[in-house]
């Protein structure tokens, strides 16, 4: 009982964060954070013990897995080149820049463990950047850090665990190590592919047969991502790329005909489940503060000085990661740009000025990733004797997050200041367009359409109704092509017409509502038919958009 009740108070923690990060200017990673060492203080004095192994297993597929779903493809695509050089160049040059100087700064840590602490410092995480930007980063480095975090997820977190396997076994080679990195990368992406792939077509066969209760395809999406990351683990692939090739190859599969109920609730789960764990894991690095501090300091005399030092520690190592980063960037980004104007392809698409470098660079927040894998490290080696300096490798990757946090919060809106957002037109073109092109198929479906009478003798009034029907249908949808006109002075008067039509349907809405309440109240209908008419309303609410 202990464990669930443990459980309950950190979801109802999770929740009232949010509602906290409303009212305060914070980040919410760094609320959760607090209200986690604020849980751990002696007075309350709440502990989890997290089995590291449990902890990767639970937290990161389902994470990667979101991540590869909602990553926009077209313009990963478009930016593969940059995104490739931030998600494995960039992680190697830190791996190797930052491990050197880990082990040089702290010589107690050995070489591959300095080696395995920068690989997992090397994740980013955008949904963060994204929180403290506001939408506000213009969309290409947006774009941008949203790739590298998916690609430096599956990058950092292979590199650790080859440079945590040297760290372990003492053994390493760097052939065999880049030749076992290809192997492993490329078969994890094949494995989540495939197996993603298998999953829709179970799901079009089920569907074929009538079997598309909501429920039951949301249950196997929730089951993927930990089936991949299983399924290429014991193969001997990487589960991690697994987890992230079968979320992107699902977001293609995800648009099977006659899904619109799964699609809704599929997205409402994950949507929640998203929140839950990040905030999950920031809690959980909260909670473990207290103990983290403790256990760095159990060797030597007085508490304050050692924990000065060590955050002096944090802070060199945090700087170097940021100097690394710059430079990076810098110099790939200047490189792509003379490789670009040497093959006669023009200037990039965002020019490399100052602003943006330092954009990019202090966008490289650590987040849930870079905690989720340091709490995987394992607390003995395989000889029997304590892994080394493991408290300490949590307690430097939970300074850096809260650096990294900390940095963003202050440093973004400043270099975000005199910044306007530029209205993305080419988006707002390919939506109208895509309305228009819609609403005129519709109509010529309609137009086409042969009406079929329902009995054997022709029946004028069925007739009549089923021509007004279909009348009304193609007056909708001619309003639509009027919304979407390319005359401004069509616009808005469509525009006043159509707000002053959701006004009216949203009354009318609520007038039901109100009505179906009162026969609930009365007796007049049962629970069963509530849910159900209710269920109908609220989708009907939520299709006509805000209402001004």
């Amino acid at each position: 009982m202990q464990t669930a009740y443990t459980v309950l108070i950190l979801l109802m923690l999770v929740s009232v964060s949010r509602l906290v990060g409303r009212m305060i200017p914070v980040p919410l990673p760094l609320v959760q954070i607090a209200a986690g060492a604020l849980l751990a203080w002696p007075t309350l004095g709440l502990h989890v013990a997290l089995d590291p192994e449990l902890f990767l297993f639970l937290f990161l597929p389902p994470l990667l897995f979101s991540d590869g779903w909602r990553m926009p493809k077209r313009e990963f695509w478009q930016l593969r080149g940059p995104i490739l050089t931030l998600a494995v160049g960039l992680v190697l040059f830190t791996v190797v820049g930052a491990g050197y100087f880990i082990h040089w700064l702290l010589p107690t840590i050995p070489l591959p463990v300095a080696f395995a602490l920068a690989a997992v410092l090397s994740p980013t995480d955008a949904v963060a950047v994204s929180a403290i930007a506001q939408n506000r980063l213009p969309r290409p480095l947006m774009h941008m850090l949203q790739g590298e975090a998916l690609m430096n997820d599956a990058s950092g977190l292979v590199t650790f665990k080859f440079a945590l396997a040297a760290a372990v076994t003492g053994v390493f080679s760097l052939t065999n190590a880049s030749l076992t990195f290809v192997l492993v990368a490329l078969g994890g992406l094949a494995i989540g592919v495939a197996l993603s792939w298998l999953v829709g077509r179970l799901r079009a066969w089920m569907i074929a047969r009538g079997w598309d209760d909501p429920a039951t395809h949301v249950v196997f999406m929730l089951l993927l991502p930990f089936a991949a990351y299983v399924l290429a683990e014991r193969l001997g692939a990487s589960g991690i790329l697994s987890a992230v090739a079968a979320g992107m190859m699902q977001s293609w599969l995800d648009l099977l005909p006659r899904q619109t109920s799964t699609r809704l609730l599929n997205r409402s789960v994950w949507s929640l489940l998203e929140f839950a764990f990040n905030g999950l894991i920031f809690l959980l690095l909260g909670l473990q503060l207290p103990d983290i501090i403790k256990a760095v300091a159990s060797h030597e005399t007085s508490l304050w000085p050692t924990l000065f030092y060590r955050c002096l520690d944090v802070l060199a190592i945090f700087l170097v990661l940021l100097v690394l980063r710059f430079v990076w960037v810098q110099s790939i980004w200047r490189l792509s740009g003379w490789l670009r104007r040497w093959r006669g392809k023009g200037e990039l698409t965002l020019v490399p000025t100052a602003r943006s470098c330092w954009l990019l660079t202090v966008g490289g927040v650590r987040g849930a990733v870079t905690l989720a894998g340091v709490m995987s490290v394992p607390l003995m080696l395989g000889a029997g004797e304590a892994f080394p300096e493991r408290d300490l490798l949590i307690f430097i990757a939970a300074g850096v997050i809260l650096l990294s946090l900390v940095a963003a919060c202050i440093a973004l809106p400043l270099l975000l200041r005199g910044i306007q957002q530029s209205p993305d037109d080419k988006r707002r073109g390919e939506v109208r367009d895509a309305w228009r092109k819609t609403a005129e198929a519709a109509i010529h479906a309609l137009e086409a359409e042969e009406l079929v009478e329902t009995s054997d003798e022709p029946d004028a009034a069925q007739a009549a109704l089923a021509t007004e029907l279909k009348a009304r249908l193609m007056s909708e949808y001619r309003h639509q092509l009027e919304v979407f006109n390319d005359s401004a002075e069509a616009q808005a008067l469509a525009f006043q017409m159509d707000q002053l039509e959701r006004r009216l349907r949203l009354k009318a809405l609520r007038a039901q509502r109100l009505e179906l309440y009162r026969l609930s109240r009365h007796h007049q209908i049962g629970d069963d038919v509530l849910r159900e008419v209710l269920g109908e309303l609220d989708l009907s609410e939520a299709n006509l958009g805000p209402v001004k």
